[in-house]
């Protein structure tokens, strides 16, 4: 039988020893790689190619979305299921808007893990069961409809992927390595979020992200 190949990405030795263990038990599935922060699960990302990627939203130096938006964006067919401590729906939002196909509390029981990696390689959606199934379909009815419910929904994916950057503290410069573009652009982004938001500097950027959940405060 052919594995789902799978990157665990936590910054939790022993939370990583626990998945591998759970999904390695599996016949279905087996463990490829683990990284421990954004930048190494980019790279793991990209050189042992995974079909699934389970990822913690919480990371050090790049977060969980914003990782889960690279890696999307890089190889869109490898899916992605967030592993998260927030039930509430504005995370889960943020985590669907960036491609992820399951979002899975801490919490949960382990059989809720392997069916959320089942159901992504299939190409499903799958939440916990303590997280509304209604928060799936309130996303795909405003995905469709595309209204603008605040100032942060005006902004172009990518124009939200840099500001999540940039309010986590992130230089030009280190934004540009991530989503590899030029510093250039990476200003011309920062220009247009300004623009649309009304921000005029890197308080006022932090500021609403905390306001509107976007980051973790």
């Amino acid at each position: 039988m052919r594995k789902i190949r799978i990157l665990i990405v936590d910054d939790h030795s022993i939370v990583r020893e626990g998945l591998r263990q759970l999904i390695n038990s599996q016949g279905d599935m087996e463990v490829v790689s683990e990284a421990e922060d954004g930048p190494d699960a980019l790279a793991k990302a990209s050189s042992v190619k995974p079909e699934v990627v389970l990822l913690d939203i919480g990371l050090p130096r790049l977060s969980g979305l914003d990782v889960a938006g690279v890696i999307k964006e890089r190889t869109p067919d490898c899916q992605i299921v967030v592993l998260s401590m927030y039930e509430d729906e504005t995370y889960v939002h943020h985590a669907l808007a960036t491609g992820a196909l399951g979002y899975v509390l801490k919490t949960s029981p382990s059989s809720e893990v392997l069916q959320a990696v089942r159901a992504a390689h299939q190409g499903k959606y799958f939440l916990s069961s303590r997280v509304s199934a209604e928060v799936i379909d309130t996303y795909l009815r405003n995905r469709k409809e595309k209204p603008i419910t605040r100032g942060y929904d005006l902004l172009s994916r990518r124009e939200q992927q840099v500001f999540r950057l940039v309010a986590e503290g992130n230089t030009t410069s280190q934004v540009a390595d991530i989503i590899g573009v030029s510093p250039k652009t990476v200003e011309k982004y920062r220009a247009n979020i300004g623009s649309k938001l009304g921000l005029q500097n890197l308080a006022e950027i932090v500021k609403y992200a905390i306001r509107n959940g976007i980051i973790q405060p």
